[in-house]
């Protein structure tokens, strides 16, 4: 059972969103992959309380049971046990369950089915269709999105997020091998790795990611200096969220707002961060989603 704040917390959340203890989660991840803690910022602003099984990267056992190989992968039981599998589909899947009580969340999740794509370098993977639409009726949608250009502009950020800033925290946390280094340290302590292996990961990891960064630097085009790319991106957001809405979601975060939040959070206490703090206008918004999600 929660404890009764807790419990007091998930009643005040809006009447539509879940009687304590209905829907049970547990969430395996590794902390500091920016599509986890995009998970965790939806499920924290939600307010609905979760497990996590912290997924060791190297050996993967905890999520032995999945045929699916990554994480995040989110558990849930509201009657039945489910697996759900990308992050994006899991943030689609359980914010339409809240909004929508008509449909089981099988139900809900079978509407966001895998499709096996090939990439242009001739590469299997797996792609979830639709999932950045909420499934909701007529009426539903009405009073999420007011406005059709609503949910386009969530839509939008949100792959956006997935597609592109995703992209750039991986050579800027990497640039320079200090960086990498830190970025390591960091890694290794969060995560959840055999004191030989956080070893091993950390000085081989940072050499051998501080390449990486090198050659994902050039698969997506990005600058020389790739700071240049990360404070383009970020003042790009801030525009699109505009001067005269707190969130993008208004006077309340949405999807976009969080999913940005979760995934620019990966890069806190690193160079990279502050560097974005001091070099962009990302920081009235991101301390007000920081508030938001607190409470």
């Amino acid at each position: 059972g929660l404890c009764l704040a807790a419990r007091q917390r998930l009643r005040e959340h809006s009447a539509a969103e879940l009687p304590s203890g209905s829907l049970q989660l547990t969430l395996y991840q590794y902390k500091t992959c920016p599509f986890c803690s995009k998970v965790r910022a939806f499920l924290d602003y939600h307010g609905l309380p979760y497990e996590i099984v912290e997924v060791n990267p190297i050996m993967r056992k905890e999520i032995k049971f999945s045929s699916y190989r990554k994480v995040p992968i989110l558990l849930a039981n509201a009657g039945s046990p489910l697996q759900l599998n990308d992050s994006s589909v899991i943030i689609s899947a359980i914010k339409t369950y809240l909004i929508s009580r008509k449909n089981s969340l099988e139900e809900i999740v079978s509407f966001y089915p895998p499709v096996k794509t090939v990439t242009e370098k001739g590469k299997e993977v797996m792609e979830y269709e639709n999932k950045y639409w909420l499934m909701l009726d007529e009426k539903e949608t009405k009073r999420v999105y007011p406005v059709k250009e609503v949910r386009v502009e969530e839509m939008k950020w949100r792959k956006w997020a997935d597609d592109w800033l995703v992209h750039l925290i991986s050579p800027n946390v990497y640039r320079t091998p200090k960086e990498a280094l830190a970025s390591f340290d960091y890694i290794v302590r969060e995560g959840k790795f055999g004191t030989l292996e956080g070893l091993f990961a950390k000085y081989v990891g940072a050499v051998a990611m501080f390449f990486v960064s090198k050659r994902l630097k050039k698969r997506h085009n990005l600058r020389d200096d790739v700071r240049e790319d990360l404070y383009e991106a970020v003042n790009e957001w801030v525009k699109a969220v505009g001067k005269h809405r707190l969130f993008m979601g208004g006077n309340q975060p949405n999807l976009a707002d969080l999913a940005v939040y979760g995934v620019l959070r990966v890069m806190e206490g690193l160079e990279a961060f502050d560097d974005m703090m001091a070099h962009t206008k990302i920081q009235p918004w991101y301390q007000r989603m920081e508030e938001v999600i607190e409470k």
